[in-house]
Order: C-alpha cells, then sequence, then structure tokens
C-alpha cells in the first residue's frame, strides 16, 4: 500500500482523511517539526499545493492535501478560499460560524456549496487532482454538536434538512464535499500504473 504522509495540520480535517482513506493508503501523520504553511493562494487548488510541496519536500514522500471553501450565493461566493479566515486570521469556529449567520441576516436565498480540492503529490512533482462539491444552504441558526467550521449551519440538499452536526459521520462522510474529493482521488489511484 503507498505511504503517503497528511499535509493537513487541522485535527479534525486529519480524522476525516484518515476515515475516508483508510484502506486505500497507508496514511502517515504530518511531520510534527514542520512550520504551518501560509495558505496565501488566490485558489483552493493553490493552498492544498502549498501544503502539499511543504509536506513532500519536509518527507520524501507523496503527500495529500486538502482545501475547502464555503461558496454562499448572497455573498457573491463568499467566504470562497477565505472559509477558513471569514472572521480573521485566527478565528475560531465560532466566530466564522457568527460572522456567516450575521451577513446572512434577512438574506432570502440561502444557498450555498462546499468545494474541496484534495491533491496527492509525488516526489517526482506528479499530482493528481479530484474535487467535490455539496450543495445546499445555510441554516438561520446553528443547530447540532458534532463536526467542525461551518457543519453546524451547513444543510445539504441531498440530506433529511439537517445540517452535518445534526449527522452521525458516516452519513456525513456519504454527502459530504471531503467524502467526494477523497473517493474521486482514491478512484484515480486505482488507475495508477504500478512501476
Amino acid at each position: 500500500m503507498l505511504r503517503v504522509v497528511c499535509a493537513s495540520a487541522n485535527p479534525h480535517k486529519v480524522a476525516e482523511i484518515s476515515e475516508l482513506m483508510s484502506g486505500v493508503v497507508d496514511l502517515q501523520p504530518r511531520p510534527t517539526q514542520l512550520a504551518d504553511v501560509v495558505e496565501d493562494a488566490d485558489t483552493l487548488v493553490g493552498n492544498a499545493r502549498l501544503k502539499a510541496v511543504a509536506v513532500c519536500l519536509s518527507t520524501g514522500l507523496p503527500a495529500l492535501a486538502d482545501d475547502t471553501g464555503l461558496e454562499v450565493d448572497a455573498l457573491n461566493g463568499a467566504p470562497g478560499v477565505m472559509t477558513a479566515r471569514f472572521a480573521g486570521v485566527g478565528a475560531t469556529d465560532t466566530q466564522n460560524r457568527a460572522k456567516l449567520l450575521r451577513e446572512l441576516d434577512g438574506a432570502v436565498s440561502r444557498t450555498a456549496r462546499f468545494r474541496t480540492v484534495a491533491l496527492l503529490l509525488f516526489a517526482d512533482g506528479r499530482e493528481i487532482i479530484a474535487q467535490g462539491v455539496c450543495e445546499g444552504s445555510i441554516s438561520v441558526a446553528e443547530l447540532g454538536e458534532r463536526g467542525f467550521g461551518y457543519d453546524a449551519i451547513f444543510i445539504p440538499s441531498l440530506g433529511d434538512g439537517r445540517t452535518f452536526a445534526q449527522m452521525s459521520i458516516e452519513e456525513k462522510h456519504l454527502l459530504s464535499h471531503r467524502g467526494l474529493a477523497l473517493r474521486a482521488l482514491a478512484r484515480s489511484l486505482e488507475d495508477l500504473p504500478t512501476a
């Protein structure tokens, strides 16, 4: 099984990636001594690539990185690439959710989507990029205790009206942007020639 280093430093993301890629790759933790990567690219692919390059150079092993954006139609696609920093650099998940709910106060349309880019970078420079998109809407208040990020205010269209934070992890994985992106990446890995 291919040994791959997880490029994410977010423990919640690492847990989800580990579950979703179990049995697909031998996922190794990100080196603890590696400094945080400044995610200053203007696209999700760019930010994922920055993380993957840093980890690949540090370890010499393939690196798996992802980046996710929440695109809210009433906000012209914001927060998008700024999703993790919507309420400012160093903002907490709670602060980001609160800002988004304030911005949408009174909005008629609350449609939105999560977009995840998963990028696997090999030491020789080859990369596999996969994307997952989950359409949905933003709730008027936080609902649910599970998950992280914006899970408590995102209701996936293909669900039953619950937010991600109200779902079990298995239910979320079936519908989520990250689940879709990583399953697509796993399929691409199956098609790689074995040399």
